[in-house]
């Protein structure tokens, strides 16, 4: 699989480009602030992106929608549960003394787990609320192959922690429930892409977040 990710001030968030090596067919995932240099290298990649899929819609995640949707003319898709978030990311962007372009409408709500094909690629769409209500795990895979899924979790999970409860709509349990039970149910060995910071493994998070094993301890007595 193709795959480039960027993430620039203020916010360092990953935005990334997942690729089909053998039809240049892509898809765009959480356009923010590093959408020019994510829209190049589509580009210089000659890469044919067919949606932006978004794994939330906090305003770090959104920022950028309007420029590549300007740029792509691809579907936009969502989850539902967090549509209140993307029509607010202008005002959320005002918050941090920021300018953020309003989002174009969303053309596509998540309906279960899809699957949503890119090439010989696919996307399954898991529903990972807890972070935020809208929050999903968008698992790639290619035709075929048995192996462990790519994961982009948006702020879900992340190398040593856990995306924080404390915006609107978060949860704490439920967040927990959902690393645990939805994340956790893939192989260990599935690489994770999270929105903030370097790349981890499912078997790594298992054994050594201390959110998890805190979690796990809690359940035990």
């Amino acid at each position: 699989m193709i795959l480039e990710s960027a993430a620039v001030g203020p916010f360092f968030k990953n935005g990334f480009v997942a690729g089909c090596e053998n039809t240049r067919k892509a898809v765009f995932i959480d356009p923010g602030d590093e959408v020019e240099q994510l829209l190049a290298f589509i580009e210089s990649a000659k890469l044919d992106v067919t949606h932006i899929l978004l794994t939330h819609a906090h305003v770090d995640h959104v920022s950028g929608v309007a420029e590549a949707k300007r740029a792509l003319g691809v579907p936009i898709c969502l989850h539902q549960d967090d549509l209140f978030l993307y029509q607010n990311a202008v005002r959320s962007g005002m918050m941090f003394g920021l300018t953020v372009e309003e989002p174009p409408p969303v053309d596509v709500f998540y309906e279960g787990e899809g699957p949503i094909a890119f090439g010989d690629y696919r996307v399954r769409v898991v529903h990972t609320p807890g972070h935020c209500p809208g929050g999903v795990c968008l698992a790639i895979s290619k035709d075929g192959d048995t192996s462990a899924p790519h994961l982009f979790v948006g702020d879900t999970l992340f190398a040593g922690s856990i995306g924080r409860t404390d915006l609107p709509g978060g949860n704490y349990d439920t967040l927990l429930k959902s690393i645990t039970e939805q994340l956790f149910a893939f192989p260990d060995e599935s690489i994770v892409y999270s929105g903030h910071g370097p790349e981890t493994t499912i078997g790594r998070e298992k054994k050594t977040n201390p959110f998890v094993l805190e979690y796990f301890a809690g359940r035990r007595v």
